[in-house]
């Protein structure tokens, strides 16, 4: 509360909320994007055929913002990374002199893929003979309705690869149709190389499968629709029950800082809890990593193993949000900037929502001497959507009255598809059958198995950064000589090196994952602490040696545990474009570095295995998966009591 008053009084004086209200982690600026550019071009590494790949806030030392108070300036600082003149460029850029800090040329291959990547070597494929002639084999005679793109392949460590940019262009047809997806032209892939807008080779697959089928989800389209019940009305106060200041947000017991960045999407930082007294509990949390393999080895499919975020930057990922649809109607949206490839910034409005939520549980409840007592609950949600090709992920951050803050995300959207020149599982091929990677969803359509795992980076600093992580094994103990023959007993293991944090979900062998505190113990004694508690997850299927596997490698483990590195950031690495194995996690955890006693980040990862259904089609519903950051002896009891009964 001492806080909040003091921004708002702040703004008060200055009479400027945007100006004065301003966070050392708030985004960069439209001004400071074009202050960027302007450094760029004076310092000769900026025209008109530079592509930038990304542009982000470098953000000040933590103890710095852990000890930010309002109205405080610190220093503002942008890092650029940009291919020119032939090469690739990692800039710093010091906003404050408008100054080249450092300059550092990089791997230019390994770069993220700009926007307009995806339409080199477009031109080349449609004038090559064999892929013209692979048109042709599938009706395809006039080019003029189709819609090219070219894809970032991966690495499997053949000779073509070494040394070359290269990419993977495959087309679609968009006759006729709303939803071009299940008019994949299959099996026809021309390798492009990126530099020069080339074709290197044609590989074509052809099975004579062709098909008119539709799979359009507009509302003429799916008519008639259901009748509805009476709307259902969900109405907010005069006020929202939370104060939001430019990126600042307050809410109950709550308060934290709440951006969209350009690669990491939504980022939480400095939470804290209490009135009086706002402890720390989580210095920073992000979506770190998406990565998506497909399960058809055909040349068209085997190199879809797609690391999302670190491979897509700076598309205009994450897109508005729709009010009364993606958010309730009286939700408060927050506008944020992107830039292509020539470094622009673009507004993209409504990108990050934030309301209340009354689900309609009970925060706690119980009946003793025949009274029933129970206290109604609500959550803040901090809500975005990412939208990576075919597929839409929703994020949410959940803030709880209890103390847990609980991440979800749900996938939605069109799940890939390939061609089958057989229309159904009963008129397939037993020995060439269309369904062996994937499972039919329409006539002659064939959803294509895949998996989905995505790693959050969760700088947890609970009360303080001087944290140890313990691993709590629930284990059965034997009982001689009494009516019980067993019972079941906590084993304490504190976890003192990297390479003993490397922890698997594993129902057989039940244990807490928790990060306590080495300087504060709640009034019984016991080291503060918060724990990681996992939702529904998976483990990979893939081999150990193969190349997906090895390049994503952060996927070998549901929890890797690591000491506080600024640099490191990015489960699969900073650049993992075309990258070759063993780079994040593994390269970073092969040091074996001390985590005792020390500033911690827990990387951990949710899988999913999608053997998609007919009911995914056209348009998958959304599925959630989510984790729990617990407290566990970070009160001193239930921090829900004090909720008053009425909503």
């Amino acid at each position: 509360m001492i806080r909040i008053l003091r921004l708002m009084t702040v703004i008060i004086l200055t009479g400027s909320p945007v100006a004065q209200a301003e966070h050392p982690l708030d985004p960069l600026s439209w001004q400071e994007h074009w202050q960027i550019l302007e450094v760029l071009q004076k310092n000769s590494r900026l025209d008109f055929t530079t592509q930038i790949s990304q542009i982000r806030l470098i953000e000040p030392e933590k103890a710095k913002v852990w000890a930010w108070e309002p109205g405080q300036k610190l220093a503002r600082g942008a890092f650029v990374v940009l291919r020119h003149a032939g090469n690739a460029h990692e800039i710093d850029i010091d906003l404050s002199k408008g100054t080249i800090t450092r300059d550092a040329v990089i791997e230019a291959r390994n770069v993220s893929w700009s926007s307009n990547e995806f339409f080199i070597g477009m031109e080349a494929a449609l004038s090559h003979p064999a892929f013209i002639e692979g048109l042709a084999k599938r009706g395809f005679d006039d080019p003029t309705f189709l819609n090219c793109f070219t894809i970032p392949p991966g690495y499997f460590g053949t000779e073509e690869e070494q040394g070359l940019r290269i990419g993977h262009l495959r087309c679609q047809s968009a006759k006729g149709v709303r939803n071009p997806w299940p008019r994949q032209i299959e099996g026809l892939t021309a390798v492009i190389d990126m530099n020069q807008g080339t074709v290197i080779k044609v590989v074509d697959e052809f099975d004579g499968g062709l098909h008119n089928t539709t799979a359009d989800y507009d509302l003429e389209s799916v008519a008639p629709l259901r009748d509805m019940p009476p709307p259902l009305m969900v109405r907010q106060g005069a006020s929202p029950g939370y104060l939001h200041v430019g990126h600042q947000v307050w809410w109950q017991k709550w308060s934290f800082h709440a951006r969209v960045d350009q690669r990491e999407g939504l980022v939480i930082s400095t939470v804290r809890y209490g009135d009086d007294e706002a402890r720390p509990v989580l210095y920073q949390g992000y979506l770190s990593e998406i990565f998506v393999p497909y399960m058809d080895p055909g040349f068209a499919w085997h190199a879809r193993n797609f690391i999302d975020s670190g491979e897509f930057i700076g598309l205009g990922l994450y897109q508005p949000l729709l009010p009364g649809k993606d958010c309730p109607s009286e939700a408060t949206y927050q506008d944020a900037l992107n830039t292509d490839a020539s470094g622009r910034p673009r507004v993209i409005a409504n990108v990050l929502c934030i309301f209340e939520r009354d689900s309609g549980d009970p925060a706690w409840r119980h009946f003793e001497a025949n009274i029933s007592d129970s206290r109604p609950s609500r959550d803040l949600i901090v809500r975005v959507a990412a939208v990576i090709g075919n597929y839409d992920y929703l994020i949410d951050w959940v803030f709880q009255q209890n103390g847990s803050i609980v991440v979800r995300l749900g996938a939605t959207g069109i799940v890939e598809s390939k061609m089958s020149g057989a229309a159904n599982a009963a008129e397939q091929s037993k020995k060439r059958p269309a369904d062996a990677y994937g499972h039919f969803v329409d006539q002659h359509i064939v959803g294509v198995n895949h998996s989905h795992y995505f790693n959050f980076r969760l700088d947890l600093d609970v009360d303080g950064q001087e944290n140890t992580f313990s691993k709590d094994r629930l284990v059965t103990q034997s009982l001689d000589g009494n009516r019980r023959k067993s019972v079941w007993v906590q084993s304490q293991e504190v976890l003192e090196r990297e390479q003993s944090a490397m922890l698997n979900k594993n129902y057989s062998m039940p244990a807490l994952w928790r990060v306590l505190s080495n300087t504060r113990k709640n009034h019984v004694g016991y080291p503060t602490s918060y724990q990681l508690r996992p939702g529904a997850t998976a483990e990979t299927l893939l081999l150990p040696e193969d190349y997906p596997r090895m390049r994503a490698g952060f996927i070998d483990h549901h929890l890797w545990v690591t000491p506080y590195n600024a640099r490191e950031r990015y489960a699969a690495g900073e650049y993992p474009t075309l990258s070759e194995p063993g780079q994040g996690l593994p390269q970073w955890t092969s040091a074996n570095r001390n985590i005792d006693r020390t500033d911690l980040v827990l990387w951990y990862t949710m899988g999913m295995h999608h053997l998609v259904r007919a009911e995914d089609w056209p348009v998958m519903p959304i599925l959630w998966h989510e984790f729990e950051l617990r407290p566990f002896d970070f009160f001193d009891r239930n921090p829900a009591l004090d909720i008053p009964p009425e909503r």
